[in-house]
């Protein structure tokens, strides 16, 4: 994370006692990230955060993927995937995976069980409905073009509350996910070309206390999955602070660097992560040299496999091919790819785009899940050479 934060009761020196209005000493954790030598955040518990009870298997679903093979361009429906009565920790299916990042989809009607991954940060992209997010730090509201970036190690639970489900992008790294280190100093505050700051980043604004017992956790640790059961409710929480929390980025705030010809997707970064990178497009003036052509030029991913998500409005380069709101693509290394055939001449004169888009550059290949190849539209590889 960018900055510190203190929320709810902490004391004024670190690893001191701290005790409620009756005496009680409150427990102490540290959340860190790298063995004590990177952004951590300490908390206080109202219960001992270690006591549990019971573990017991998690069966996790398999990921049956495989390669990009014939090589080609794919177009997913996220529609089309059979979503009822899910929720978004057991309810998300896996659509494109490699040794640093899986990209899932979930659709979730109903409240999730409390969930954390010791082995992936995760960045989610909420696409539609509405919902809170429940963390031990305290509460998040989901709302379409939000971003949530959920650290490993967060336990947290996902709670609709819109007339309609939840639709949501989960981008789960392996390594940490994080804004792009050319936005901060070296004391690590955002500078001033960074198209976003610490002001827009949303995190919680006080505690989340919850009694109970016999609390069941959902923990997925590498590729297996357990249910572990806690004494006292994990969100028991009476304050914390440091630089290592859940918080969230709507893309309302990402302000787009724009100039007088097109600009590289670089400039579209929000954050980076080992392995891949997240950029968006997002409503914006564009190029304003009088001979501009604001549509992408044609391009080739020597380094890395692009997967773009359509989250809203009108995106011009792709008119024609069939893609549409809710629509998944996937343009790997090996192949040029640029706007579909006319879009290129149409955008010239073009001043202003109304998209709204998510993309993932992975430097390392995706495999296609089954569920990715079961909503895939066959024609888009061949859309170009209509």
């Amino acid at each position: 994370m960018a900055h510190f934060r203190s929320v709810g009761d902490v004391p004024h020196k670190r690893h001191t006692q701290h005790r409620a209005a009756d005496g009680s000493l409150y427990m102490e954790e540290l959340v860190g990230a790298n063995g004590f030598s990177a952004d951590s955040a300490l908390l206080y518990h109202r219960h001992l955060p270690a006591a549990i009870t019971a573990s017991r298997p998690w069966t996790l679903p398999d990921v049956d993927a495989v390669t990009n093979h014939p090589l080609r361009g794919r177009h997913l429906r996220t529609a089309d995937l059979t979503l009822t009565g899910t929720d978004a920790v057991t309810g998300r299916v896996p659509l494109f995976t490699n040794a640093d990042v899986t990209i899932s989809w979930f659709h979730a009607s109903l409240p999730s069980p409390l969930y954390r991954s010791a082995v992936a940060d995760e960045c989610v992209f909420v696409h539609e409905g509405t919902g809170v997010v429940e963390t031990a730090y305290g509460a998040l509201d989901a709302t379409p073009g939000m971003y949530l970036l959920l650290p490993r190690g967060t336990t947290h639970r996902w709670l609709p509350t819109g007339e309609g489900p939840v639709g949501a992008l989960v981008i789960a790294g392996r390594g940490h996910i994080a804004p792009p280190s050319r936005y901060l100093t070296r004391h690590g505050q955002f500078m001033e070309h960074a198209p976003y700051c610490e002001r827009d980043l949303r995190g919680p604004s006080g505690p989340l206390l919850v009694d109970g017992t016999d609390v069941d956790v959902y923990v997925r640790h590498g590729d297996s999955g357990s249910i572990v059961t806690y004494a006292r409710h994990p969100f028991d929480v009476v304050g914390w602070d440091g630089c290592l929390y859940p918080y969230g980025l709507h893309t309302d705030d990402f302000e787009p660097i724009t100039g007088r010809v097109h600009q590289p997707p670089p400039v579209h970064q929000v954050f980076e992560a080992p392995g891949f990178v997240v950029c968006n497009f997002v409503p914006r003036k564009v190029d304003y040299h009088p001979n501009a052509i604001p549509a992408p030029y044609y391009h080739a991913n020597v380094d890395s496999d692009e997967v773009l998500f359509y989250a809203a409005g009108n995106y011009g380069a792709r008119s024609g091919s069939g893609i549409g709101a809710g629509s998944v693509s996937l343009h790997p290394a090996g192949l040029t790819h640029g706007p579909q055939p006319g879009a290129y001449e149409r955008s010239i004169g073009v001043t202003e785009v109304d998209e709204l888009a998510v993309m993932v550059d992975t430097f390392a290949p995706l495999a296609l899940t089954a569920a990715a190849l079961s909503v895939e539209d066959e024609a888009y590889p061949w859309t170009w050479a209509r």
